[in-house]
């Protein structure tokens, strides 16, 4: 099992959304981030009366190979880091040793020169790693693993043109505890259900239960489980086999969906992750996504063409938020032209690919709509059926050329039309993509006068 292939998708799943496009702190989009695989603190669940959770569970079915088959868990999540802004009353060469915060006067941005101090909520990523556990002295005693992350507090000077101290970035970390519950309980057939229980104990006082950013600060986010076996091969939950269907259907995962990761062929059901968004099982990154825009919602080719159309002023400001925002803006504009072409769209998982779709031994020399023959070159006014999409929308009552008549592997007649008014026609006589639209014979109305 290559690591690094189930790491790409953990670590998408741990920054999904951490910042969003316009990538920048002003962007109404990033005020409230961390919104998936949150862990809150138990007294603040129980305020709530249990509508937010203080815990997680995943639960999953392992079959053993062996008395020696062992089973290895990391939890990990985003621990949230305020960072502010503070200014000293009156300009000092340093900073003091011992500096009380209740000195600074704190404000959302100070712009010195070219640089931009925002305030800003950041994250450092935790792990807790079990020791490989051996499943049959795991089913005689569960594990429990305690944790505590301490709190913290920096400051990081900020200086004037003079090279004075006029104020600090302020980092704040509350301490975080908890504990990871691992169970295994024996099935039939050397099968064992496997549970991952996650909570969260961290103290929280009367007063900051109201305050949404401090909650914030003692609740893990992004909270995901990747599970090992070393001589075990897990079941698919999405897609389990006849025989384990039934054992399957009673595993209860709360704020998590646990599927199979890693190179199919090569390492088989070893490993699994479970995650806070729901994925199918063995995910992988796309090979043309050109690195991490954190919305896998989104399309990778319109985020970057977005970035790239920020005025200069927007780019500046996203190049001082974090290193984050600015490694993607960096990266973006010296992406070079092929790799827009590669993220532009490519097939997979088809029979058909390409031309093989529409084979060229197929295409026809005319077909015949409405009692009119027509052939490549004619005109043709789009009228789209039944579909009504976005795109069918927009093109009722274009007129197009045919550029070729295509019959498909069910010997369904397409035609591939390019818009008269089409500023980049010429790339679509090329058959290049972008240009070009499908409709059935059925969905066009031909035009008088036609050669």
């Amino acid at each position: 099992m290559n690591p690094s292939t189930v790491d790409k998708i953990a670590n998408a799943v741990l920054y999904e959304g951490y910042i969003l496009y316009p990538y920048r702190a002003s962007s109404r989009k990033n005020r409230q981030r961390f919104t998936f695989g949150r862990v809150y603190p138990r007294a603040y669940s129980e305020a709530q009366s249990g509508a937010e959770p203080f815990s997680m569970q995943t639960e999953c079915l392992l079959q053993s190979r062996g008395t020696t088959t062992a089973l290895e868990v990391r939890v990990r999540f985003l621990h949230p880091m305020t960072r502010t802004i503070g200014l000293l009353s009156a300009p000092a060469p340093e900073l003091p040793a011992e500096i009380d915060p209740g000195r600074f006067s704190f404000v959302p941005e100070l712009r010195i020169g070219d640089k931009l101090y925002q305030a800003w909520q950041e994250a450092v990523e935790r792990e807790i790693r079990s020791s490989p556990q051996v499943l049959h002295s795991l089913a005689n005693r569960a594990l429990s693993m305690p944790f505590h992350f301490l709190s913290s507090q920096t400051f990081d000077p900020i200086r004037d043109r003079q090279s004075q101290v006029i104020g600090a970035i302020v980092r704040r970390q509350q301490s975080l505890q908890g504990t990871i519950h691992i169970a295994a309980h024996p099935l039939a057939g050397e099968v064992f259900k496997i549970r991952v229980t996650i909570e969260n104990h961290t103290p929280v006082t009367a007063p900051d239960l109201d305050q949404p950013e401090e909650v914030l600060m003692r609740t893990l986010a992004s909270t995901h489980t990747i599970l090992q076996s070393d001589g075990g091969d897990f079941f698919s939950l999405v897609d389990p086999p006849q025989s384990q269907a039934e054992a399957s259907a009673t595993c209860s995962n709360i704020g998590t969906w646990p599927v199979l990761v890693g190179e199919k062929e090569k390492s088989g059901a070893a490993t699994m992750l479970s995650s806070p968004i729901i994925l199918y099982d063995y995910p992988e990154i796309a090979s043309e996504s050109p690195g991490e825009f954190f919305d896998a919602t989104e399309i990778d080719e319109i985020l970057a063409l977005r970035v790239l159309t920020m005025t200069d002023q927007e780019k500046w400001e996203m190049s001082q938020l974090d290193e984050h925002a600015r490694e993607i803006l960096h990266r973006t504009e010296g992406l070079p032209e092929e790799d827009f072409w590669k993220m532009h769209g490519a097939i997979r998982g088809s029979k058909f690919s390409g031309e093989d779709f529409y084979n060229p031994n197929t295409r026809l020399e005319s077909v015949t709509v409405l009692g009119t023959d027509l052939k490549v070159g004619h005109r043709v006014r789009i009228r789209p059926q039944g579909r009504a999409d976005i795109m069918d929308l927009a093109l009722e009552g274009k007129i197009a050329v045919i550029e070729s008549i295509e019959q498909d592997a069910e010997n369904r007649v397409h035609l591939a039309l390019v818009l008269e008014e089409d500023p980049g026609k010429d790339l679509g006589m090329l058959r290049q993509p972008g240009h070009r639209f499908f409709y059935g014979s059925h969905e066009v109305e031909p035009l008088i006068g036609n050669p």
